[in-house]
């Protein structure tokens, strides 16, 4: 039989406390001490192992998810400790997460070179980690024939290496401020603290009688609200051609249309974690994860034609290069539009099935 899961806009369901709260708090506070421990026995900054980068990520997720729940249960909390403790803990998980962003971002651009400048200019399907997601039927009228698929072979090499150069030193760049920041009396005081936390939870002194529903119903609403402002109906088409005007123009600043989809991919973790207070013991809903996930796919594909479209500026490069640039950005924003599709998809079958 499926979980089912608290629907925080339910007047007849249970009624859940502060006391969840400070339950969650106290097991996240714990997993990142132990993280803690498990990073600093692998190598900590300076180690590459499988450990390592797992206790990395694990230091990440805990932090994100304390960092998210003082956020949305604000009002149940010290005011003060809890103002002084999210931007600390935002700060510590954005650190250690650069590493890992540029060498996924690299190993994707990598890998989309391969297969632009390969036999099959793009796949039959697009996937989120995890599995397949819903792509949309075409990929738009962005073909490669023989001749440029030989131009772009040409310059597929060489774009490589330009990303490769670029991408590995902006990595080493963002290895060393981990490694600073993980040394720095900064990062000792935000584990001090989460020390104190796994012990005791500093809630106001009616929390434990407060319900958290219409808190977490709040943030539902924010996404909700953020979701409405989409173009949904534009990523509802396998192929929006204004996603493309922008992308080569001499001015580095992020597509005009993505911020409010990073937005809404931000809102979206943040219910997930409220609804994670909420739903103790409860796994989480299928559907949620499969609409972060194609928000993610649509994160990752962003910054990596933001990072195709700046090596493309890069000076005096051989035309075929810049040419092989120029297909890679193409087909990266043509990444975006499917997982925005993707997400189309599932959060019409989440809201349909939660009516």
């Amino acid at each position: 039989m499926a979980q089912q899961h608290l629907d925080p806009t339910d007047p007849t369901a249970e009624v859940v406390t502060g006391d969840a709260l400070a339950g969650y708090l106290r097991t996240h506070a714990t997993e990142f001490l132990r993280a803690l421990r498990l990073h600093r026995e692998t190598g900590g900054a300076t180690g590459s192992g499988e450990e390592s980068v797992d206790a990395a990520r694990a230091l990440r997720r805990s932090a994100r998810r304390i960092s998210g729940s003082l956020h949305t249960y604000r009002p149940l909390l010290d005011p003060a400790w809890s103002e002084s403790m999210r931007p600390e803990l935002a700060w510590l998980s954005g650190t250690l997460a650069l590493e890992h962003a540029y060498e996924a971002r690299l190993e994707r651009l990598l890998q989309a070179l391969h297969r632009l400048s390969g036999a099959a200019a793009f796949p039959e399907q697009v996937t989120v980690s995890g599995g397949p997601a819903a792509a949309p039927p075409e990929r738009g009228n962005l073909t490669v024939g023989a001749a440029e698929r030989g131009n772009l072979t040409v310059g597929a090499a060489k774009a490589g290496a330009l990303l490769d150069r670029q991408l590995t030193l902006a990595r080493t760049r963002a290895h060393s401020t981990a490694l600073q920041a993980l040394g720095s009396s900064r990062f000792h005081a935000v584990a001090d603290k989460v020390a104190v936390l796994a012990s005791e939870v500093p809630l106001t002194p009616t929390a434990t009688t407060t319900d958290l529903r219409p808190l977490a119903g709040a943030a539902r609403e924010r996404l909700t609200d953020a979701i409405t402002a989409l173009p949904l109906l534009t990523a509802g088409h396998p192929y929006n051609a204004e996603a493309l005007i922008h992308g080569l123009s001499p001015d580095p600043s992020p597509h005009p249309q993505d911020g409010p989809w990073h937005q809404v991919r931000l809102l979206l973790r943040l219910h997930r974690y409220a609804r994670e207070v909420l739903d103790a013991g409860t796994p989480v809903d299928v559907r949620l994860l499969t609409a972060g996930q194609a928000l993610n796919r649509h994160r990752d594909a962003s910054e990596a034609a933001a990072a195709a479209a700046q090596a493309a500026r890069t000076p005096r490069i051989a035309p075929a290069t810049a040419y092989a640039l120029g297909v890679l950005h193409a087909d990266q924003r043509h990444e975006v539009e499917a997982a925005r599709f993707a997400f189309q998809r599932a959060w019409q079958r989440e809201a349909v099935e939660t009516i």
